[in-house]
């Protein structure tokens, strides 16, 4: 294995506007921002940007607005890499949004509009990559129809939480979700392997229901933690595609995710990570 694997990201793209609060506002309360600033989003740019930087080749499908914003939002995609003929620019609908407000602990509440995201379908001809990822942000009929028809391996971030058909979860090689996900979606319990985070408690690796390994989480400082789940969730799809170990591959997700929270933009630099090639290369050791 000398290269990292490349990646086809079927799912959501978003603009945030993104207030600094110093704490969160309660039901009826107004609080004064400290900051706004407006950030590429939604799960399906965020694991395409986050996997274009950790050094794979991406290409993105999705849909945008034929508005400002989804000018915007191509452009920033193809900033770092991504490839992007296959986002549709549709007048049907304006780009998804994302209300974001953050506080001084990083901690957020969020409002999304989905917009064009809703429009999103299966491209003629499914581009060539070694990963197919995909999330829930958009109609899982579509998820179901791209895994069916996709020969690559394949990723699915169950989140937010929807029902997919038990053929997808069959044919899927890799699952990520969050605890509470985990316990919403009983039926990932059957599927071949999934990983599941917990926060500051780490990640987890089950296969068939059965926990494989254990990970603890990477202190860091804590800025936002918006899209820190999508950046892991690219980390640690690359890493079980590049050939890594279970242990191996959730140790390096912990470090981009720690990387990411550390981090004010929902797609951090992750600059520390760019040699992310010399981790996956561990996997050429088993490589024919």
């Amino acid at each position: 294995m000398t290269a990292l694997p490349s990646l086809a990201v079927v799912g959501s793209i978003n603009v945030d506007s993104v207030l600094r609060v110093p704490e969160l506002p309660a039901p009826g309360e107004t609080v004064l921002a400290t900051q706004r600033r407006t950030f590429l989003g939604g799960k399906g740019a965020n694991q395409a940007v986050a996997a274009a930087r950790l050094g794979a080749a991406v290409t993105m499908i999705g849909a945008v607005g034929a508005d400002p914003d989804g000018a915007f939002a191509v452009e920033q995609l193809r900033l770092v890499g991504v490839r992007t003929e296959l986002v549709t620019r549709t007048s049907a609908a304006p780009t998804g949004t994302a209300a974001i407000t953050v506080d001084a602990a990083g901690e957020n509440a969020i409002a999304v509009f989905p917009g064009a995201n809703d429009l999103v379908g299966v491209p003629g001809a499914l581009p060539e990559s070694d990963v197919l990822l995909c999330q829930l942000e958009v109609d899982p009929a579509v998820v179901d129809e791209v895994v069916v028809r996709s020969r690559a391996f394949v990723a699915i971030n169950a989140a937010p939480a929807r029902r997919l058909a038990q053929a997808t979860l069959d044919r899927a090689d890799l699952l990520v979700v969050n605890e509470l996900e985990w316990a919403a979606l009983p039926d990932l319990a059957r599927c071949r392997r999934v990983v599941v985070t917990a926060g500051s408690s780490g990640a987890s690796v089950f296969e068939h229901g059965r926990l494989v390994v254990h990970v603890p989480s990477v202190r860091a400082e804590v800025r936002n933690t918006v899209g820190a789940g999508d950046a892991f969730t690219a980390a640690v799809t690359i890493g079980f595609a590049a050939g890594l170990s279970a242990e191996d591959a959730l140790a390096t997700a912990a470090h981009v995710g720690a990387a990411a929270v550390a981090h004010e933009a929902s797609q951090p630099d992750l600059e520390p990570f760019t040699s992310y090639r010399s981790r996956a290369a561990i996997a050429a050791r088993t490589a024919v």
